[in-house]
């Protein structure tokens, strides 16, 4: 009898943290379904019937899409081109070079690397705001304001939370690996690219998501350092859809929000698969 309550009590609990779990999820999903429809709709329509189906007279079709691309005499397959190559280049940057820091750190545990991984960590807790200035500053002294100088700057920002993955794991690769393969003959970077790099892989995976997903939707970094009338990334393109005025165009701005986040969604579904498949191996290691 005391089982069979306890059996409907969990089934409550159950029940109930589901509901919670539900009402959360359309909140996340909400903001991302209000874009969906505002970018279909006049842009008439968008401030008086924002959470209204685009239908009828708001339809506005492929409009929306059309006048954000062509907004203006800066072209937008420019600003998507350059945010291509800062994301690309400044992820694949911080790969490399934090997989290599959190190796030899996690390796040589002397009191230098100690304290070089305390200041990553450390790194993750400063707000951009406190440095932001002097960034600016430095940034335009070292010639760092291009789309193919930038990455060095969002390695800096970026080797805190990298770093302090790439260690942890790191540390439940057994040891006796390298060990073998530097009696085979390899070096430090042999043993590295060929047997270390090779099980960091869903570590990398997890990483290079959220690296991504912070480098192409940053807009206050590339907008300090880099020259925006010369260079230009899709936040900002979509700040600059103002008119006469500084009216903005609501309709033609979803267009563009949606159009810039849905390279993320469909590399995030990609690699989610492999981003499980780290959490349980990192789950079983050591």
């Amino acid at each position: 009898m005391n089982k069979t309550r306890s059996l409907a009590a969990d089934r409550r609990r159950k029940t109930a943290l589901s509901a919670v779990l539900a009402v959360v999820c359309v909140i996340y999903v909400l903001p991302v379904l209000t874009v969906v429809l505002n970018s279909f709709k006049l842009n008439t329509f968008v401030k008086t019937d924002t959470f209204a189906l685009p239908s009828g007279e708001m339809w506005a079709g492929l409009e929306n899409f059309i006048k954000g691309m062509t907004f203006g005499n800066y072209p937008f397959w420019k600003s998507a081109a350059y945010s291509v190559v800062i994301t690309l280049l400044s992820t694949a940057l911080i790969l490399l070079c934090t997989s290599m820091a959190a190796w030899y750190i996690a390796r040589v545990n002397s009191k230098a690397c100690r304290a070089l991984y305390f200041l990553c960590v450390f790194s993750m807790v400063v707000p951009f705001q406190m440095v932001m200035y002097t960034l600016s500053k430095t940034a335009d002294q070292l010639k760092l304001n291009t789309p193919w100088t930038i990455p060095i700057v969002y390695l800096g920002f970026g080797a805190g939370l990298a770093i302090f993955m790439f260690v942890g794991f790191v540390k439940s690769i057994p040891l006796e690996i390298e060990e073998a393969a530097a009696i085979d003959g390899c070096g430090p970077l042999r043993t590295f690219f060929s047997v270390v790099l090779p099980m960091l892989k869903p570590t990398m995976i997890s990483v290079g998501i959220l690296e991504i997903m912070w480098v192409w939707n940053d807009y206050l970094l590339p907008v300090l350092v880099l020259d925006i009338n010369e260079y230009r990334t899709i936040p900002i393109h979509i700040q600059y859809l103002k008119g006469s005025y500084g009216t903005v165009d609501l309709g033609a701005t979803m267009a563009l929000i949606l159009l810039s986040i849905i390279p993320v969604i469909i590399f995030y579904l990609t690699c989610q698969k492999h981003i499980i498949k780290g959490v349980a191996a990192g789950a079983v290691k050591g």
